[in-house]
């Protein structure tokens, strides 16, 4: 988000947006009461704020566990130089890939996978990525629990 979007967000947008991040289902009139303003003013602020990017949808928080996802790792690749583009489009490509971020520092990409257990973990790092033309090498760190920040009232 630029300075000049976040300089546009004023108490109530930043509020909508924090109810939000807790309960992506509310609805308007909810979100209107919680913050109080009319539900059409409620209404145009999510809007403008989806038209505007900010909000770039709406999601649900999942238990990997209880959906069958019972193995999470954090991956970090070294990719070649000036790859990126080329390695994120495949990196989308793959099963169980919840996050991709460039990174500055001992690594060049951070992926966070879900898979079904420790096998498809294998599966996804040793068949998948690493045969990826343009990854030089990987590092996998299991997850043995996560947490969510989740915005505070």
């Amino acid at each position: 988000m630029s300075a000049e979007q976040m300089s546009r967000l004023d108490r109530v947008d930043r509020s909508i947006l924090r109810l939000l991040q807790q309960d992506g289902r509310a609805s308007i009139r909810s979100v209107a009461e919680r913050v109080h303003v009319s539900r059409a003013n409620a209404y145009a602020r999510i809007s403008r704020m989806v038209e505007d990017g900010i909000i770039r949808g709406f999601t649900a928080r999942v238990d990997h566990e209880r959906a069958g996802q019972g193995a999470s790792a954090y991956i970090t690749l070294k990719i070649v130089q000036n790859s990126w583009r080329t390695v994120r489009e495949q990196l989308l490509e793959l099963p169980g890939v919840a996050h991709i971020a460039l990174v500055g520092g001992d690594f060049d990409v951070l992926l966070l996978v879900h898979t079904a257990d420790n096998h498809a973990l294998r599966e996804l790092v040793l068949n998948r990525i690493q045969s990826i033309p343009q990854v030089l090498g990987t590092r996998t760190m299991l997850v043995f629990e996560e947490t969510d920040q989740v915005p505070p009232d």
